[in-house]
């Protein structure tokens, strides 16, 4: 148990994955100027990194390593998150066609998201310790716990970032840091700020 506090704590806080590991910053610049649309693409990403992350999982386990296949992780982890990303069109599609409408682009996008795929190949390559223990892979619940967590993270970053952004747009900011220079300067005090949670996990 103390295991997955530890996974969650460092996924979302320590080693979040826009402002420590610097994936999927083109969604994440691009759908946070309203905090409406950062959430509903924060919801698509956590649904489509953790169950991408599950079925890659098992795909690999399953199908790739027994017959020695592990050269194509890449072609197969990025077709599963596609085949995810287009069930997640459909789905807004018919569910909420004006958060369909406002993500526009980015939503298919995610499918060439670093994020997502970063997440699923690390699961699968990066040994990890825990309570002092050896170095070990994920097993299919702690790789299920931390696609989770790493999702909750991102969306964290997103709509702490649609917040300071909708507030920004109602302030009077300098004409030559307006729009994209004054939202990566926020990013970055919001990455610096993050910083202080690492003192967290060792």
């Amino acid at each position: 148990m103390s295991e997955f506090f530890l996974i969650i704590i460092s996924a979302i806080f320590v080693n979040n994955i826009v402002l420590a590991q610097f994936l999927g910053i083109c969604p994440f610049l691009g759908v946070s100027n309203k905090l409406s649309t950062a959430t509903g693409m924060s919801g698509a990403v956590c649904f489509v990194i953790t169950l991408a992350t599950v079925v890659t999982y098992l795909v690999n386990q399953y199908l790739l390593v027994p017959f020695k296949l592990e050269f194509l992780q890449t072609i197969a982890f990025i077709l599963v998150i596609a085949a995810l990303v287009q069930l997640v069109e459909i789905v807004l599609k018919k569910i909420s066609p004006s958060l369909y409408q406002a993500l526009g682009i980015f939503l298919p996008l995610i499918t060439t998201n670093c994020a997502v795929l970063g997440v699923a190949i690390t699961v699968v390559t990066k040994q990890f310790t825990f309570s002092g223990g050896e170095p070990h892979l994920f097993n299919l619940g702690e790789a299920t716990i931390y696609a989770f967590a790493t999702s909750l993270g991102y969306a964290l970053a997103m709509v702490l970032f649609a917040g300071i952004r909708e507030h920004l747009a109602l302030n009077n900011v300098p004409k030559s840091f307006k729009g994209l220079p004054i939202a990566l300067i926020t990013v970055s005090i919001m990455a610096m700020a993050f910083l202080g949670f690492s003192g967290m996990v060792k």
